[in-house]
């Protein structure tokens, strides 16, 4: 098994994989990407990613390469990766161009890389005990500023939120609007349950659409749960019997203890319910699961 890029078409390992230091993706995150995993040997979901990749590129006026093009090298690089299950990063950048902020300085055309490592999941451990995330200070970017439902190189936000929780000793972070409402958490979505109703944030709060989110909401509303996409406060989580985050690599994860950092470093922490995984999260799980074995 193995890391293997692909610059461009050429295969490469890690080491040897260059991108000139005047590409616009490394200067200024201005680039797009999706993240991809595969069940069985086969990318899951593909067409959901290739459609939120050309949304994204589309709101920032990037030109993709064709999705056959797109397709075929990522399959050629998976393939000569010959790892059991994979994940692979597919990346976009603007290309290079003359110095400056400017997008129409860019000259030429767009770069296309791809990452593909053998598939890492969280530790069994992790879905048995839940995670501990933290309600963190920093804030969701508007949609009226940098939109969070664009898929980009530009992370920053999400960074710094992470680096919060990771001060409180939590696995994750959750971030709030700038009217203190749940969006999303630094890569996942997030959902939690009470009464037996599930609930997630909507999309125009601002956040990602994530892809499993999507498909899992289709596959509650087969299941015949209500699931209903609304604003909350965080109070809403700490009150909740579950709560889970929700991605392409963690799939449905149980969080069981939530960190409220608060003002002048002072912090709380609550359980979730009765501080364990509840068995909607378990339930939901197994059956994203066999829907992803089976697609």
């Amino acid at each position: 098994m193995s890391i293997l890029c692909n610059i461009e078409g050429r295969l490469l390992p890690p080491e040897q994989a260059l991108v000139p230091v005047l590409d616009r993706g490394f200067l200024y995150g201005d680039s797009v990407y999706e993240v991809v995993r595969t069940y069985g040997g086969r990318v899951f979901a593909l067409a959901k990613h290739f459609d939120r990749m050309e949304r994204t590129a589309g709101r920032i006026g990037l030109t993709l390469p064709s999705r056959v093009h797109l397709e075929a090298e990522l399959q050629r690089t998976l393939d000569a990766a010959g790892n059991v299950e994979s994940y692979a990063r597919i990346i976009v950048t603007r290309g290079e161009g003359r110095f400056g902020l400017s997008p129409h300085l860019a000259e030429g055309h767009s770069r296309l890389i791809y990452i593909v490592k053998p598939l890492e999941v969280p530790p069994e451990s992790q879905y048995e005990q839940g995670l501990k995330v933290a309600i963190v200070r920093t804030r969701r970017n508007s949609p009226q500023s940098l939109d969070p439902a664009l898929k980009t190189g530009n992370y920053l936000n999400n960074i710094l939120a992470l680096g919060e929780s990771h001060g409180a000793q939590a696995d994750d972070a959750i971030l709030l609007d700038l009217k203190g409402q749940v969006t999303e958490a630094s890569t996942s979505n997030i959902f939690f349950a009470r009464g037996g109703v599930l609930v997630t944030p909507p999309l125009r709060l601002g956040m990602l659409e994530g892809v499993t989110r999507g498909i899992l909401i289709d596959l509650a509303r087969a299941e015949q749960l209500i699931v209903r996409e609304e604003p909350h406060g965080a109070e809403a989580l700490a009150e909740a019997d579950e709560v889970f985050l929700t991605s392409s690599i963690r799939e449905v994860m149980p969080v069981t203890r939530l960190v409220f950092l608060e003002s002048a470093g002072d912090s709380r922490t609550r359980a979730v319910g009765d501080g364990v995984p509840g068995p909607l999260s378990r339930r939901l799980r197994q059956v994203f699961r066999k829907h992803a074995l089976q697609a």
